[in-house]
Formats: C-alpha cells, structure tokens, sequence
C-alpha cells in the first residue's frame, strides 16, 4: 500500500491512537478486555473510544472548513469546553453568511 492510498483520518490520528485502535482490533472490539490492557474503567475506555470516534468524524467533515474541524478538535481534546465550541462556530457561521 502507498502513502497515497493510506485514509487521511489515519493519518490525521496520533501514535497512542493508532495503537488503542490496534489493541481494539486485537481483542475483538472488547472494551472490557482493554480497561483490564489499559488497566483502567471501562467508562474510561468508553469516553477514549468516543473521543477517537469524534476525531475521526471530524476528519471526515473536514470538507466543512478547517477552522471548524481545528475549534471541534480543540473540544474533543477538551482544550475548550463544548459549549464554547458550539459559540465559536455559531458566530463564524454567521459571519461568513454577512460577507
């Protein structure tokens, strides 16, 4: 397989990711079994395996504009909170509907 042909969300995703993804796939999509590998809840696995789903949905949106991928990022990783994610991109929508 090319770099070419590699998925742009794979390429999108870090190295820890990629590896959950991969010990996911190992234990046939037991999220209780990787709570015991990870040594963790499984409500923890639960939100890491949302929080990658989200980063990959927002890859796949990608088309909608980088600004809004980059603040849905930024909620995802928890660097801004939901709500003012939801703010930032209201505001720019509207903006770019005036000009």
């Amino acid at each position: 397989m090319d770099n070419k042909d590699i998925p742009s969300w794979i390429l999108s995703l870090e190295s820890d990711d990629l590896e959950f993804i991969k010990k996911f796939v190992l234990n046939s999509g037991s999220l209780k079994q990787l709570a015991k590998d990870y040594e963790v809840s499984y409500p923890t696995v639960r939100i890491r395996l949302d929080r990658l789903i989200q980063k990959i949905q927002i890859n796949e949106e990608h088309n909608k504009g980088e600004l809004i991928s980059f603040i849905k990022n930024l909620a995802v990783e928890e660097r801004i909170s939901l709500e003012d994610a939801k703010l930032i991109i209201e505001k720019y929508k509207e903006e770019k509907e005036v000009k």
